[in-house]
């Protein structure tokens, strides 16, 4: 990633589609000193993708577009068993995933959520011992993060899009809960009350500013909202990082150096990159990449999806229309308007319905085996 001299506008809502783009304006605004540019630096976990996967990948586009791929991890480690509750020992799946697609001209940004419970054809990948894993067909796609890392969760979603993914960006449950926190809250609207005994969620119908922990109730709540699907949860998530980023754009950080310090150091430590992005300085490039895009040249979508023959409680993707989604991003064009129009119904936003006779939608997410009590 190019750096620039520039100074990103104070007044411009940056699309912050990840922490570290938030970090990134927070340092060059702040203009922050030596000791706490290294202080922050150091916060930054990065990950070695590239030398993990070698040449074996679809190639980087020449035309200025770029890709990133968001994970949420749901690893209940430390901080985040106390969040989440339930139990994956040490190792962790991609709650939620996010191809960010930023075009030619960085004048816009389209952001495909892939569903969790997608049977995909998962390539061989390398585990955590250094130890080769062999290809699975139909695995879940979540399932790719578990066995190795944020390098398989690239390499499977770079064969599942035919996109080469030029840059990494995961947050785990903890960290989602900081990041919240640390910019105040974010405000939700719902048109139906939502109680979830699993996520800890309990919002009468109306509007509701919530804190970090309930916000990640809110990301992760499915039982208690519409007809319980995976499908359902990711236009929630969609709808808070809608509110993150009017949230961020109005909470006066640049008058407040204290608070642009607190939230700086809180962004850093929240977040996991590739190695090209594990610096300050790198970050504040990718912002000034992003600087033209705001929530008006922002488009989300979720993979048109069906349920698999081999599993009500799985999906797949939809053809041709997932591989549509794919070509536009491919070709640097927008998602093609007929698959926008036919996103799924934001469950919080619904007309209420009579009991029983909530809309189904296909996936309904069950927990992977052996993990039934586990809210996923």
């Amino acid at each position: 990633m190019a750096e620039h001299k520039r100074v990103p506008s104070r007044r411009r809502k940056v699309l912050r589609v990840a922490a570290c783009a938030f970090v990134a304006l927070v340092v060059v605004g702040g203009g922050a000193a030596g000791w706490a540019y290294l202080k922050l630096n150091g916060n930054i976990k990065s990950v070695d993708i590239d030398s993990r996967l070698g040449d074996a990948r679809p190639p980087a586009a020449t035309d200025g577009s770029f890709n990133i791929l968001v994970l949420g991890s749901d690893s209940r480690v430390g901080e985040n068993g106390d969040l989440a509750g339930g139990a994956t020992g040490d190792s962790a799946r991609s709650d939620t995933a996010m191809v960010v697609h930023v075009n030619q001209d960085h004048s816009r940004a389209s952001i495909v959520s892939i569903p969790r419970d997608t049977l995909v054809d998962r390539p061989q990948c390398t585990d955590g011992a250094g130890k080769a894993v062999p290809a699975v067909k139909r695995a879940m796609y979540n399932s790719a993060f578990e066995t190795g890392g944020a390098a398989c969760a690239v390499k499977t979603t770079e064969q599942l899009t035919g996109l080469r993914m030029d840059h990494y960006l995961q947050v785990d449950f903890a960290g989602f809960a900081r990041v919240v926190d640390a910019i105040g809250g974010a405000t939700v609207s719902t048109t139906v009350a939502i109680h979830d005994k699993d996520s800890g969620l309990d919002l009468p119908a109306g509007q509701h500013h919530l804190d970090g922990q309930q916000a990640l109730a809110f990301v992760r709540t499915r039982h208690g909202v519409g007809d319980g699907s995976d499908l359902g949860r990711i236009e929630l998530q969609k709808q808070m990082v809608k509110s993150l980023l009017q949230q961020a754009g109005g909470i006066g950080l640049f008058s407040d150096p204290v608070k642009l310090w607190s939230i700086g150091d809180t962004m850093t430590k929240s977040i996991t990159t590739d190695s090209a992005l594990g610096s300050v300085n790198s970050l504040v490039g990718l912002v000034q990449e992003l600087k033209g895009i705001g929530p008006d040249q922002l488009t989300m979508v979720t993979l048109p999806v069906v349920t698999a023959p081999s599993d009500p409680n799985r999906v797949v993707e939809q053809q041709p229309q997932a591989g549509n989604v794919w070509a536009a991003l491919k070709a640097d064009r927008p998602v093609p308007q007929a698959i926008v129009s036919a996103q799924p119904e934001n469950p919080a936003q619904a007309a209420p319905t009579t009991p029983g006779k909530a809309p189904t939608a296909p996936g309904k997410a069950s927990a992977p085996s052996g993990e039934a009590a586990a809210v996923r």
